[in-house]
């Protein structure tokens, strides 16, 4: 019995030990750096502007923003400057601060180590992203997409600003090594506006934001659009909206009109509106999506209305002590 006892024991010890030796030494996975040089044709740098600051909005999570006016608008001067801290407060397990993404961070860079770090979620150091950083997402990107973001961050006014490290809890901070893949860049196809919504929702984030995860942060499939997805802000709740085509609790009921009016408002002058009565805001950057071009909206309505209806009613703001 004692013999037995110990076996076991030394088969826990070994597998705790070969557990913490994959994911701390075999992981993360050893993805190349691709060799690819990007120019800076006035046209591609364009296409990466407008990518990065109304689509993808890197320019969302590495710049400050003021939360004092609704959808906290982007502070001006501080384009890709890094220094957001994501943490407990918001939810998750650990605090992560968002990189500084102008030359000033990224001289050193070469293009393939961006294209690495933006698709594979690995940095020039070898070290894995907290999927905060929707890499799992851009990994499917189109391959000219990708060159024109990268073609744009060179192109930002450099600002002086060091950021940290992220700090995950356990086991966390192992399991985020296992999450990086390689690319599988795609050429996606614009006439086909199923398939190019599709491809904007997820580089828009609209699917990670209006869909439950799991504990990776990554989207749990059969429940993606439905909303309720819960993002707290001060001293409320934000609970993401239910975009799926059911028409009672979704957005199946609106009109193309409707959900590109929805978006519109917040162009020019409505930048910059106040805070409601109550002070409730939104975590959404309807400043940056405002301005998306048509096409790309009616793509991204056309790719929602042919989800699968997901009956989710979702109250949009829940008061932290009203919760309690």
């Amino acid at each position: 019995m004692k013999k037995f006892l110990a076996a076991c024991l030394l088969l826990i010890v070994l597998g705790v030990g070969g557990s913490v030796l994959y994911f701390t030494v075999l992981l993360p996975r050893n993805i190349p750096v691709p060799d690819v040089r990007v120019g800076a044709d006035p046209e591609l740098v364009e296409r990466g502007r407008y990518l990065a600051n109304h689509v993808a909005v890197c320019v969302d999570c590495h710049s400050s923003r003021d939360w004092s006016y609704f959808a906290g608008p982007i502070k001006p001067g501080t384009i890709g400057k890094g220094g957001e801290t994501f943490d407990r407060s918001s939810g998750l397990p650990g605090v992560v601060v968002s990189k500084n993404i102008t030359p000033y961070s990224l001289a050193d860079w070469s293009d393939g180590e961006l294209y690495r770090v933006i698709t594979g979620g690995i940095d020039r150091d070898g070290n894995a992203l907290f999927p905060l950083m929707p890499y799992d997402a851009y990994r499917f990107m189109d391959a000219d997409d990708l060159l024109a973001i990268i073609a744009y961050l060179r192109s930002l006014e450099p600002i002086e600003n060091d950021v940290p490290s992220h700090q995950l809890d356990f086991p966390l901070n192992l399991i985020v090594n296992s999450i990086p893949r390689a690319a599988e860049l795609r050429e996606i196809d614009h006439s086909d506006q199923f398939e190019y919504g599709e491809y904007l929702s997820t580089l828009a984030g609209c699917t990670w934001c209006h869909s439950p995860l799991n504990q990776t942060q990554q989207v749990i499939e059969e429940l993606a659009l439905s909303g309720g997805h819960a993002f707290p802000m001060g001293d409320y709740v934000v609970n993401a909206g239910n975009i799926s085509s059911d028409r009672d609790t979704g957005i199946g009921a609106w009109t193309l009109e409707q959900f590109i009016a929805r978006f519109r408002q917040y162009q020019g002058e409505g930048e910059w509106m106040p805070l409601a009565e109550g002070g409730f805001n939104s975590l959404m950057p309807w400043t940056r999506y405002a301005d998306m071009s048509d096409e790309d909206l009616a793509a991204i309505y056309a790719f929602l209305m042919q989800s699968r209806p997901i009956r989710n009613p979702v109250q949009t703001w829940t008061r932290l002590a009203d919760a309690d």
